[in-house]
């Protein structure tokens, strides 16, 4: 009776295993604390809902992975670039996610039975929240094995 326990704690495992990453939160995103701007990198994970079926648990999981993009105060003139870092940032935490995918599809959190078997939609944001952050949030269904007894 721990599989929420369980899939939480290692998804929290593996994306503080990120280099890219200082720090992970849990809860609803409203929840977010983003004023403090030391705690970027973050990647934050909510659970949305959890299926219950009689050998699995299908939990429906939303992961967020952000940073803050610097403004360069020089004037550019690359309209494709601008004068930020928002394609570093929308291309290091779409990397983040992808390794979480590939994971929990194929690698060894797919071996310790923490499955994801379908594709992955990833949406990007820029300037959701107060401060400039820019990211990904992917919303997915895990299946973990039930192991809930009937005694």
């Amino acid at each position: 009776m721990t599989g929420f326990y369980n899939i939480t704690n290692k998804i929290k495992e593996t994306l503080e295993a990120e280099p890219f990453v200082n720090n992970v939160s849990y809860g609803s995103f409203d929840n977010v604390d983003l004023n403090k701007q030391t705690i970027f990198p973050l990647s934050h994970v909510m659970v949305n809902q959890c299926t219950i079926n009689t050998k699995i648990l299908t939990f429906n999981i939303s992961v967020m992975c952000m940073d803050i993009v610097d403004i360069n105060k020089e004037e550019t003139t690359d309209l494709f670039l601008g004068n930020d870092n928002e394609q570093d940032v929308l291309n290091t935490q779409l990397g983040i996610l992808d390794r979480l995918m590939a994971l929990l599809q194929r690698g060894d959190l797919y071996s310790d039975k923490y499955q994801v078997d379908t594709d992955v939609t990833c949406e990007p944001f820029v300037d959701r929240f107060e401060n400039k952050l820019a990211g990904w949030v992917a919303t997915f269904d895990v299946q973990i094995q039930n192991d809930m007894t009937i005694c």
